[in-house]
C-alpha cells in the first residue's frame, strides 16, 4: 500500500511548523523522551555497541582538532 505523497508534505509541515513554535528546553525534552523510547526497544549488547560508536566518534573528533 503506498502512502498519500500529498498527505506526507503536509504532515512534514506541520511538524516543521510546530518545532518553530517550541522553545529550545521543549525540543531537548521530547529529544530525550524520544531517545529513551528508542532505547528500551535495543538490548543491553545493542545500547553498548551505539554507545562505544558515539565514544569512538569523540574520540575522533578530538585527535582531528588538535
Amino acid at each position: 500500500m503506498k502512502k498519500n505523497p500529498a498527505a506526507q508534505q503536509l504532515g512534514r509541515l506541520g511538524g516543521l511548523v510546530r518545532g518553530k513554535q517550541l522553545t529550545k528546553a521543549q525540543l531537548s525534552e521530547m529529544g530525550k523522551k524520544g531517545g529513551k523510547a528508542r532505547a528500551k526497544k535495543l538490548s543491553t549488547a545493542e545500547r553498548r555497541r551505539i554507545a562505544m560508536l558515539g565514544v569512538a566518534a569523540r574520540e575522533r573528533k578530538r585527535k582531528g582538532k588538535t
